[in-house]
């Protein structure tokens, strides 16, 4: 279990303290508002109301004592700006905060911010990139660099035995799991280097979001 703060309590902050704690994780949820904070209170660990903006605020919370610190609030540069520089200087290990475009992120990037996330981007990437690899089914994104893939038996794989493939040694992918012929036939967990794959499966493959991305390709 990993302990988390998010502060900032709009749909997108909302979405990820909610997770986080259904996913059994700490997580400490702050606003300025009361009722958005009081809408939140019995899906989280901790919800608190109060201004992010004051440093003594976050020390009395104790918030350099967790693992990440998520600034979900974007409606303002130079208080998300602020509360991330706050944050770092307390010495909270990670530091994730939303910007609303590239020069809001470049701000915040200089301002000691771990990791910056342009949601709607983000969204956009990943649609489109479904939509133009017709072989893709699904994509989950475990972290910034891995990911696990859904798809469509490539033409170049059909036939084929897993080990004839060797996809880990070539395309550095783990296959972890083939729903035979799309899931009708059940799950093949872990498949065996024999296992030959029809064109009626779906495969589900684990890597670096690099690596996956050149399977779009095949």
């Amino acid at each position: 279990m990993k302990t988390y703060v998010v502060i900032g309590l709009g749909r997108f902050g909302t979405a990820v303290a909610t997770e986080l704690c259904r996913l059994g994780h700490e997580v400490l949820a702050i606003d300025g508002a009361e009722d958005r904070v009081q809408a939140i209170a019995d899906q989280v660990t901790h919800a608190v109301t109060g201004d992010a903006r004051d440093p003594a605020v976050l020390r009395a919370l104790g918030v350099r004592n967790y693992d990440c610190a998520i600034v979900a609030m974007a409606d303002d540069v130079g208080t998300s700006a602020l509360i991330t520089m706050s944050l770092k200087e307390m010495g909270v290990k990670k530091v994730i905060a939303k910007a609303q475009g590239y020069v809001h992120q470049k701000v915040l990037q200089k301002v000691g911010a771990d990791r910056v996330v342009i949601p709607e981007h983000e969204t956009g990437v990943k649609l489109a990139q479904n939509l133009s690899s017709s072989n893709v089914l699904n994509f989950i994104e475990l972290s910034e660099d891995f990911g696990i893939v859904e798809l469509s038996v490539p033409k170049p794989w059909l036939g084929k035995s897993l080990k004839e493939l060797d996809v880990r040694a070539k395309y550095k992918v783990n296959i972890i799991a083939v729903h035979k012929n799309g899931g009708e036939n059940g799950w093949e967990v872990a498949p065996g280097a024999d296992y030959v794959l029809q064109q009626s499966d779906v495969v589900v493959t684990l890597g670096r979001n690099d690596d996956i991305g050149r399977l779009h390709d095949l």
